[in-house]
């Protein structure tokens, strides 16, 4: 029997597996053995549907986290699990990371996100710009670590491999700054940087609030 959460689900496992041009209502329709029109008894339009899978991933990047009442740890850990769930998700998070659903998960993120920071002490200017920041570093480095993620796996192999394909060859004095680290570069940039990012911001976050007091 249809529902909204088994045609969102659905729509998921579709994008998955074949990519954006998968989310149509014929294709979705087919998947779910049912008229397409059908869709529409749920969701108004496609642009509905697209909203309602960008606020499942919402869901499932905050489904069991709670505060701790370490602002720190809290936002990192909340930061943590959006970048986790859209990775699990790539196809769908480049569809629907940069989308304001203004929806109730998405309502629930945004307000302990700033409950977190405005517990901590920061004044409200500050936590507000914090958060806008917090979110778009977030967000940012999901949809790109998604879209590579989402190549091909013969394209994403190769972009590995330039590093020591390409940039291990280059002539030392030209290029005396890559020659002193390439070995470190070509290690470190097959994993995202977003966790070391968003400890940078974490510290600086830090200090300000340091400086507020």
């Amino acid at each position: 029997m249809l529902s909204h959460e088994l045609i969102v689900h659905t729509a998921l496992r579709l994008v998955g597996q074949h990519g954006a041009e998968a989310l149509t209502v014929r294709r979705l329709g087919a998947a779910l053995g049912a008229d397409p029109s059908a869709v529409y008894r749920y969701f108004q339009s496609a642009d509905d549907l697209l909203l309602a899978i960008a606020e499942e991933l919402i869901a499932r990047a905050q489904d069991g986290w709670r505060a701790t009442g370490d602002w720190r740890a809290d936002l990192r850990d909340i930061g943590l699990r959006l970048h986790a769930c859209y990775q699990a998700h790539p196809q769908a998070a480049l569809l629907a990371a940069h989308r304001t659903t203004g929806r109730v998960h998405e309502i629930a993120a945004v307000e302990a996100i700033l409950g977190v920071l405005r517990t901590a002490g920061f004044p409200d200017p500050e936590a507000v710009r914090i958060y806008h920041a917090f979110i778009d570093q977030s967000l940012g480095f999901a949809v790109l670590d998604a879209a590579a993620l989402a190549l091909p796996a013969v394209a994403h192999s190769a972009d590995l491999r330039a590093w020591n394909a390409s940039y291990a060859r280059l002539d030392a004095a030209a290029n005396p700054h890559i020659a002193a680290t390439v070995h470190l570069l070509a290690a470190d940039m097959r994993h995202s940087g977003y966790p070391y990012a968003l400890d940078l911001l974490l510290d600086a976050a830090a200090a300000r609030l340091a400086a507020t007091r």
